[in-house]
């Protein structure tokens, strides 16, 4: 097997693995509150997390889901930094998509994660610091002129590929922020109806929605 074939399944295959790390099921378990799949939306994810009143084990799992992304980008790029003859770019966009399906489908949960914010964010900051930058700015830009955590977050991932694109990023890690994008957009196929309705509630709401960002 060529060295470079063996390195990108292991970039591929770890960050699967580091992405599947339900740290919203561990900090609950630990924390004293049960499984968080059984708690508002299902969801892993940080937003559900807060549901149960724990904004400390919320924080946990934010952290934990964003920084399992940026690791992976990190641990390609040393094995990228040791072997020369590998394509950086390429090896750090397989490691983070790798990561970023794993949150999604965890194969410790039977395939059932989390919608894939919080690891979107920690994957661009740590693969493309200005991308993950600029959409983190939009994030917090709509959440507080709509107050819709749900809306903030696709628009987010919406003008990822582009703010890519304009700053010409290599291919690899436009295709990544593409790539992510979709992903987050269809694991929000119950919010987008809803915000199309205009039933998505906000996030200053007595009662938290159902199915939100996670």
């Amino acid at each position: 097997m060529s060295p470079n074939i063996l390195l990108y399944a292991v970039a591929i295959v770890g960050g699967y693995l580091l992405g599947s790390i339900p740290f919203g099921v561990i900090a609950t378990r630990l924390g004293g509150t049960g499984d968080i799949r059984a708690i508002g939306s299902g969801s892993i994810g940080a937003t559900n997390v807060l549901r149960t009143g724990r904004k400390d084990l919320a924080l946990i799992t934010l952290l934990g889901d964003g920084g399992k992304g940026a690791v992976a980008v990190l641990l390609a790029w040393v094995m990228d930094r040791s072997n020369p003859g590998a394509s950086g770019s390429s090896l750090i966009a397989l490691a983070a998509g790798a990561a970023f399906l794993g949150h999604l489908f965890p194969v410790w949960l039977k395939f059932k994660g989390g919608k894939g914010v919080a690891t979107f964010f920690g994957t661009l900051l740590a693969a493309a610091w200005p991308v993950g930058l600029a959409s983190g700015a939009a994030w917090l830009i709509v959440a507080f002129l709509f107050r819709i955590s749900s809306l903030a977050g696709l628009v987010a991932v919406a003008i990822a590929p582009l703010i890519a694109l304009l700053l010409g990023l290599p291919h690899a890690i436009t295709l990544l922020t593409l790539f992510m994008a979709l992903l987050v957009f269809i694991r929000h196929e119950p919010n987008i109806r809803r915000l199309l309705r205009g039933e998505e509630p906000r996030i200053d709401a007595a009662k938290p929605p159902v199915d939100e960002a996670g």
